[in-house]
């Protein structure tokens, strides 16, 4: 037992072990989501961070211990972001005769995630320092966290929104747009990734071709447009929302 213990402090402390556990929870999901006929309710992003967040919980093993070996994946987000060019250079062609109505629901479905998601948060009282990395939180993780960044808004709060704003936007996606009776996959998918940007997008290319197409369409288009229009406007709405607060 003591031998078991010895060996389980010396993985426990080394790098490879967090990022091992970071792949093998992944794995783990993604094996339930298959075997569930791809249900949306069995979203392998949420069943990995539980079973990342059960073990660290039942192992005593720190956040900043278990960073040194996910690092390697976190560096790839920054990668994964600039490879949204790919997706939108590829579907170009498709958005002949649709960019006007496309720029509009990316317009309103942007300032409309903001408004819903900030608005609730006042109403039931949150404090402004909670809500002010809301702004960012439906674009994609990577992007949000450099828009807030330098506006002194915490990045770390930020990246918890959007996770779990494409989390939950991938779980129930499909039951709000059914109960809207949208059944064009180009308008399913680019809704998704407008509202539930990489997760969303990664659910939508599993269920049809087209729908995460568009969805890679709609998440480009809404961190593009994030990044250049949230960092001059960020000051005065922290002002606005500090004042309403």
């Amino acid at each position: 037992m003591t031998d078991l213990q010895e060996i389980w402090v010396y993985l426990s402390g080394s790098p490879l072990f967090s990022l091992v556990l970071t792949l093998f929870a992944y794995h783990l999901g993604l094996t339930a989501y298959e075997k569930s006929g791809k249900s949306p309710l069995a979203n392998p992003v949420a069943i990995a961070i539980l079973i990342v967040i059960a073990t660290l919980l039942t192992s005593g093993l720190s956040y900043e211990q278990y960073f040194e070996g996910a690092q390697f994946i976190h560096f790839l987000l920054g990668t994964a972001t600039v490879s949204l060019a790919v997706p939108i250079a590829q579907g170009f062609h498709m958005l002949k005769g649709r960019m006007a109505g496309l720029l509009l629901a990316l317009l309103m479905g942007g300032t409309v995630s903001i408004v819903s998601a900030v608005g609730i948060g006042l109403a039931f009282g949150v404090p402004s320092s909670l809500l002010l990395p809301m702004f960012a939180k439906s674009v994609t993780a990577p992007i949000a966290m450099g828009i807030v960044d330098a506006s002194g808004i915490s990045p770390t709060l930020t990246a918890i929104y959007a996770v779990t704003t494409g989390i939950l936007g991938a779980i129930i996606a499909r039951y709000v747009l059914d109960g809207l009776r949208i059944k064009d996959w180009t308008v399913r998918g680019f809704a998704i990734g407008v509202a539930a940007h990489g997760i969303g997008t990664s659910r939508a290319f599993s269920v049809h071709p087209q729908a995460g197409a568009f969805s890679s369409l709609g998440m480009g288009m809404h961190g593009i447009l994030g990044a250049i229009i949230l960092p001059p406007l960020l000051p005065w709405l922290t002002q606005g929302l500090k004042a309403l607060a």
